[in-house]
């Protein structure tokens, strides 16, 4: 396969997890829209690496899976949390919430 059709389709996954974000009302579904998009990046950077023969996207690529393992234990544990107080994960829900 060709570098254009690694980045095209990287492109249709970052944009699909763009839709996921502005469309959803979930805030589960919602991360799972921004993992997509990093995903779509992770894709970008492997295959202009590959393509130039350079580790260093696969090695941004690494890092960028790191923080999206670290954003996804934080952001369950507060779903977790939500779930239990409000009983509903809905975005407007939550911005109703009082302090």
């Amino acid at each position: 396969m060709s570098l254009n059709a690694y980045l095209i389709l990287s492109v249709i996954l970052f944009f699909i997890g763009l839709i996921g974000i502005l469309r959803r009302k979930n805030l589960l579904m919602l991360f799972f829209a921004t993992e997509i998009m990093l995903n779509a990046v992770n894709v970008g950077f492997v295959a202009i690496s590959k393509f130039y023969g350079d580790l260093s996207g696969q090695v941004f690529s690494f890092f960028i899976i790191a923080v999206a393992a670290s954003e996804v234990a934080i952001a369950l544990g507060l779903l977790i949390l939500w779930y239990k107080k409000g009983g509903s994960l809905n975005l407007d829900d939550i911005a109703k919430m009082r302090g």
